[in-house]
């Protein structure tokens, strides 16, 4: 711990901060704010009622409205801090309103009805973290199934993806055949495709083969991915083709060259390429929307949609079933992040 610290606080001036620190540290607090204030405030927001969403002005913790239980009423009843005439500050229940009045009551003396301008109360609340919107939204939302099925999704994808580009990767870095620099800026040229120009082919071609409301026709169609090509294309580079070499000399397979040299030497890149293709179809919406019409094989990102109303919205459970979506994912990266790095920094070196 002291030598985190030391490291966050040391500055560039000896003795005190010099203009360099301080502008250092207001980009790093703006740009730590701006990466993850709209996560906090996701997380936050999902432990609020419907009420408290839509609150003007909006709060930061989820704020909620003390009650208390009062002989001769069946339900509790709102607490307020009601300023009275002579100043004096006062903790009533609110039984009923009527426009802009408020008929209280003292929780002690529940016979009198005090009868006050709804100006001259405060609601009485404080912190409470619910977890309300997570236990309804799993009971209305078929949550376990919808998870399922996004695990199916991104893990075969993932699988394949990775087979398929590393393959590809392999060809394109270690081979040498008439085309080749062709065929790969061919590959790179399809990332300044948009993704809407092939939407409607892709689903004429899954449709026309059957795979058109199953969860294959979502896993396949993006499974090669130019990004992924260029990646590992790059980092197979920095492999010294004497290994292959020495191999093949050896009497050595081409694939066993691919399986036993390759793939191992690559797992850096291998594991952003993972992280990357399981952020990709996670966060699929779009394309899953498009195959799938059955509501059993819905992925989570999809699912949500279910909350969406034409008439009303159910942002509470939307944003509570968020962040348990969010939870795999963020499992994930966390443990493979120490991959990022170093599979990025070394793609491209000799």
């Amino acid at each position: 711990m002291n030598t985190i610290a030391q490291y966050l606080t040391r500055t560039r001036g000896r003795t005190r901060l010099s203009l360099t620190d301080v502008i250092t540290y207001l980009y790093l607090t703006f740009g730590t704010i701006v990466m993850f204030g709209p996560v906090l405030w996701l997380v936050l927001s999902s432990f609020k009622s419907t009420q408290q969403l839509v609150r003007f002005p909006p709060t930061i913790l989820p704020y909620r409205q003390e009650t208390v239980t009062v002989e001769g009423y069946d339900t509790p009843l709102d607490l307020y801090a009601v300023t009275m005439e002579d100043g004096t500050v006062r903790q009533l229940a609110q039984v009923r309103r009527v426009g802009i009045e408020a008929q209280m009551i003292d929780p002690t003396n529940p016979e009198e009805i005090i009868r006050v301008n709804i100006n001259q109360r405060q609601p009485i609340e404080s912190v409470v973290f619910s977890f309300d919107n997570y236990v309804t939204g799993v009971q209305q939302f078929n949550f376990w199934q919808y998870l399922w099925n996004s695990v199916v999704v991104t893990a075969l994808a993932t699988i394949l993806t990775l087979i398929v580009n590393s393959m590809a990767a392999f060809a394109l870095s270690k081979y040498q055949f008439r085309g080749r620099n062709a065929i790969f800026l061919v590959t790179i040229s399809t990332l300044m495709i948009p993704l809407s120009v092939i939407l409607i082919p892709v689903f004429l071609v899954i449709t026309e083969i059957g795979w058109s409301n199953n969860l294959i026709g979502v896993i396949v169609p993006g499974a090669a991915t130019p990004t992924g090509v260029f990646l590992l294309r790059q980092y197979m580079l920095t492999i010294p083709d004497e290994l292959l070499d020495s191999a093949r000399i050896d009497g050595a397979s081409e694939w066993r060259i691919y399986l036993q040299i390759i793939l191992p030497l690559a797992r850096p890149a291998l594991a952003v390429l993972a992280i990357f293709s399981i952020m990709w179809r996670w966060n699929d919406f779009l394309w899953p929307l498009i195959v799938l019409r059955r509501s059993e094989l819905f992925t989570l990102q999809v699912g949500l949609n279910s909350f969406q109303g034409e008439l009303q919205t159910q942002w509470n459970l939307i944003l509570a079933m968020t962040v348990l979506t969010l939870l795999p994912i963020t499992a994930v990266f966390a443990f493979l992040q120490k991959y990022i790095t170093t599979g990025i920094a070394t793609t491209g070196m000799k």
